[in-house]
């Protein structure tokens, strides 16, 4: 079964903001929580759609990808596996989107079963800029760079302990990673929950520290990382390679690395999308009797034939020879416009042959409708 639009399961328009998306969010899942719709598996269902829309909307990035692209535009990369959101994921990811007053996902007046849930820690994402030429835009590229960042410590495996007789049960949540309070409404009893205050949600404390990362987890450090880049990206663009951000403390998830996409301007060659363009300059007799002449493409050069008679103005076009369409199919197209060059400076003989043909009647201009303007023809390939 397709998946529905993601602002549709939040009920909110495209432009909406990222507070008016939490929001939207907030008042579904309390409206489909399992607590409150025992047994319901269409009610369970929809609880996972709200989750599953809103991880991925409240990420800049991956609600970009999914606006100019939909759900392919994804790829897999909505921050779970490719089964889908389990009911785990959605508790460790969202459980304090409630603060204290509803007590995350604990449950509602009793409701919830005594759910555990400890902190998970997240590891910052990183960015960085890489720039592509234009051979390597169309047959896309593996780039290998090297970035600072935190990583895991080598010498307690990431966990911040010495060794792994350096632990304590929290004595505050007891190991839950939690702080349950229970409160009289007009409601009847309502249930909160948060995140334990001595512990950080970890519910467990160190009791003897790594002494290379002091109890972190990780350290500052550099790593070579291999980026596989497709074809036919433009700048601008962005592509999310999953953990590889910084480290997160004490054996948490690691952040995500934002790479972002910058083009190397070529010397010839202009890019419009997936098409190209060449500005092509002839000379006035070439013009007149036509030639054959040597143009660039992407990777090598290619010889075409300019009629006799050709036109200043003329746009000749060389299907395939663009750039691939990013994440599709097929290629754009090479576009020549041809111009004329007309010399500012003549000799004695040159002059007195130009004031011959200006009196000739081949030379007096006599356009016909299909020699269009130079708007016009570039509006036609364009559209």
């Amino acid at each position: 079964m397709d998946k529905r639009d993601y602002y549709e399961v939040l009920g909110v328009s495209k432009n909406a903001s990222k507070d008016e998306i939490k929001k939207a969010y907030r008042k579904q899942a309390l409206k489909y929580h399992p607590d409150k719709n025992p047994g319901d598996s269409e009610a369970e269902n929809k609880f996972k759609e709200a989750a599953e829309a809103y991880e991925v909307l409240r990420d800049d990035n991956k609600r970009a990808r999914y606006d100019r692209y939909g759900h392919a535009g994804l790829g897999g990369q909505n921050g779970f596996s490719g089964g889908g959101m389990t009911m785990e994921d959605i508790f460790s990811s969202f459980g304090d989107i409630f603060g204290d007053a509803f007590g995350g996902f604990g449950g509602f007046g009793g409701f919830g079963g005594g759910r555990s849930r400890q902190q998970v820690n997240k590891g910052s994402n990183l960015r960085v800029r890489v720039k592509l030429n234009l051979k390597e835009i169309a047959k896309g590229a593996e780039k290998k760079i090297k970035v600072k960042k935190y990583v895991s410590c080598q010498s307690c495996g990431g966990s911040g302990a010495a060794d792994s007789n350096s632990y304590s049960t929290c004595s505050t949540c007891h190991g839950t990673g939690q702080v349950t309070r229970v409160t009289n409404t007009l409601l009847g009893q309502m249930q909160s929950t948060s995140t334990c205050p001595s512990c950080g949600g970890e519910g467990k404390t160190i009791t003897n520290k790594c002494n290379t990362c002091f109890g972190e987890g990780i350290v500052k450090d550099e790593e070579v990382i291999k980026i596989n880049i497709p074809a036919g990206v433009g700048k601008g663009m962005q592509m999310t390679v999953s953990g590889k951000g910084n480290a997160a403390r004490r054996g948490g998830i690691p952040g995500d690395l934002i790479v972002m996409i910058d083009e190397e301007e070529h010397p010839e060659l202009i890019r419009e999308g997936k098409d190209l363009i060449y500005d092509l300059f002839i000379s006035i007799p070439q013009a007149v009797l036509g030639t054959n002449v040597e143009i660039p493409t992407i990777d090598s050069k290619v010889k075409i034939k300019i009629d006799q008679g050709t036109q200043p103005g003329k746009i000749l076009r060389l299907r395939g020879k663009g750039l691939p369409e990013v994440n599709g199919y097929g290629k754009g197209d090479l576009l020549v416009q041809v111009n004329v060059w007309i010399p500012k400076k003549l000799d004695g003989d040159e002059q007195k042959l130009m004031e011959k043909m200006m009196d000739s009647d081949s030379f007096t201009p006599r356009p016909e409708k299909s020699d269009r303007g130079f708007f016009e023809r570039m509006r036609s390939y364009f559209e």
